[in-house]
């Protein structure tokens, strides 16, 4: 540990943590990747409510709006939609076209 304690003294923080990530991507597999990042998310799912991830999709939301442009939303929204028609079927759309719809015509009775 003393020998690398000085060789890590010529180093700056960041190249340090550049060099431990690298050392930690070599010794670990997939799955500690997905095991941390899922108690990662279960502890923040615990220390945090509703509010926060509201405030931080809306933060994103608007991050991605102004780096992106139409045809990025274009995009994502055929491969969506090509998605959606891979795994429905026509009762599918039947029913949310009639939700849809009823939901339209509320909304037009109460003004």
């Amino acid at each position: 540990m003393a020998r690398n304690s000085k060789n890590n003294s010529n180093m700056n923080m960041e190249e340090r943590g550049r060099k431990g990530g690298e050392a930690t991507a070599h010794s670990h597999n997939k799955d500690f990747y997905e095991e941390i990042g899922r108690k990662g998310g279960e502890a923040t799912a615990h220390s945090h409510n509703k509010d926060f991830y509201e405030e931080i999709g809306r933060k994103g939301g608007e991050a991605t709006a102004h780096s992106h442009n139409k045809d990025f939303y274009e995009e994502i929204g055929r491969k969506g939609g090509e998605a959606t028609a891979r795994s429905h079927d026509k009762d599918f759309y039947e029913r949310i076209g009639r939700k849809g719809g009823n939901a339209r015509q509320n909304n037009n009775n109460n003004k």
